[in-house]
């Protein structure tokens, strides 16, 4: 049986392959990062980046030379592998113990300094494959690849556009669809049932494996407030004890701001996009908090451009939320804050660099981010925002369509 994965793109379009020009290029660019490091080799075997620089996610291993051809090794499916990457080089393997032999078969040599991918490997997954693998020394080359994915080419960023045109037909769809006496889960449940018919995959890549990918992040009235995680148990309102997160059983009611949270993906490209609801009206201290995340996200926006360091968009956001009088609420309650307002976003919804405190990364045309200034009122609600724009030679574009707004439905 083929493994179920996304091959189309919109309903109805043709199979969805990357294109051999930009495999071509992602492996020149990171074999030059491996030449600027001394590192010979790279083997490669974590799903994303298998994508990205093979153009396919089946069950396998590429190694990467620093020079010369890469060789893409399949344990399953075969035919559908060779199908979807453009690379010269596919063999298809019963174990993984094979590999050695053919990087020796291929190149008459083995690599003296091989990177493996440290920030996701297991522990017992590289000890097997430090035994496997006669290399001399052995380096992270995580850094490289995350550096290499930072910027995206013009035909990624037509990738997330598609993405962003099915999240954006359903933000539209959430307006017609919110009522009262629907629970969080409901609500949630309607709209990415409605997304899925549209493309969305909604399988969440997250590298961290601490972190888990939710698309159903609805929060109302005081769910949002975090009193909905505190007396859950009791309630019954609030998020799971196993799933902390995300919409709950609370019911949504009129006259109360609704935070939706929708993580969305087509095709592997994801999209990240918050906006607030809120059904027949929104109680003053709320409208004008949703107001100023908004004020916040586009005066950030305004302060993008190459050059400019992550750490200077934190500071610019959390200085205007202290003048418009949220420093208070601004990133959550006071000791439990967060210490970013933004990450980059692309084939995993939380890419490097994140728009955080005391980083020095340096915006460049191509990075794309999900920008969300967030508040939190304990015990109340929250209020905020998040679209996805990128980097342009002169400024920000956005890449979200949803209006930046709050809806009153």
């Amino acid at each position: 049986m083929i493994p179920s994965t996304e091959l189309t793109g919109l309903t109805g379009e043709k199979p969805f392959v990357i294109p051999s020009g930009e495999i071509a290029r992602r492996i020149l660019k990171i074999q030059k990062a491996l030449k600027e490091n001394r590192i010979n080799g790279l083997i490669i075997v974590q799903r994303v980046d298998l994508l990205y620089f093979s153009g396919t996610a089946q069950n396998g291993l590429l190694f990467i030379p620093a020079e010369g051809e890469p060789v893409l090794f399949i344990r399953r499916y075969l035919p559908r592998a060779q199908a979807e990457s453009s690379l010269k080089n596919i063999i298809g393997i019963n174990s993984i113990k094979e590999v050695p032999g053919h990087i020796l078969d291929f190149y008459g040599h083995f690599p003296v300094v091989l990177a493996f991918e440290f920030d996701v490997i297991p522990v017992k997954t590289f000890n097997f494959y430090r035994t496997l693998f006669p290399a001399r020394n052995f380096v992270d080359g995580s850094p490289l690849i995350l550096d290499a994915r930072m910027v995206k080419s013009d035909w990624e960023i037509e990738q997330m556009e598609r993405t962003a045109e099915m999240s954006g037909r359903t933000f539209e769809y959430m307006k017609t669809i919110i009522r009262p006496g629907l629970t969080e889960m409901e609500f949630a449940g309607m709209y990415e049932t409605f997304s899925r018919k549209l493309g969305n995959g909604s399988g969440l890549r997250i590298r961290d494996y601490l972190t888990e990918g939710y698309a159903w992040h609805v929060l109302s009235g005081v769910s949002g407030g975090m009193s909905g995680l505190l007396d859950s148990p009791a309630s019954g309102e609030g998020t799971s004890l196993a799933f902390p997160c995300g919409a709950g059983n609370k019911k949504l009611a009129p006259d109360e701001p609704v935070m939706v949270d929708l993580g969305s993906v087509v095709n592997g490209y994801h999209m990240d996009e918050t906006r607030m609801f809120a059904i027949g009206s929104m109680p003053d201290k709320a409208l004008n908090a949703c107001r100023a995340a908004i004020q916040i996200h586009d005066s950030v926006l305004e302060k993008v451009k190459p050059g400019v360091t992550v750490d200077e968009l934190f500071l610019h956001a959390e200085s205007l939320a202290g003048s418009l009088g949220y420093a208070e609420f601004f990133l959550g309650p006071p000791g439990s804050k967060v210490s970013f307002i933004g990450h980059g976003i692309g084939l995993e919804l939380i890419e490097q660099p994140i728009i955080a405190r005391g980083r020095n990364e340096i915006l460049r045309p191509g990075m794309v981010f999900a920008l969300e200034p967030k508040m939190v009122f304990l015990n109340e609600f929250s209020a905020g925002i998040e679209s996805v724009f990128v980097v342009t030679e002169t400024g920000a574009r956005l890449i979200s369509r949803v209006p930046v707004e709050i809806f009153i439905c």
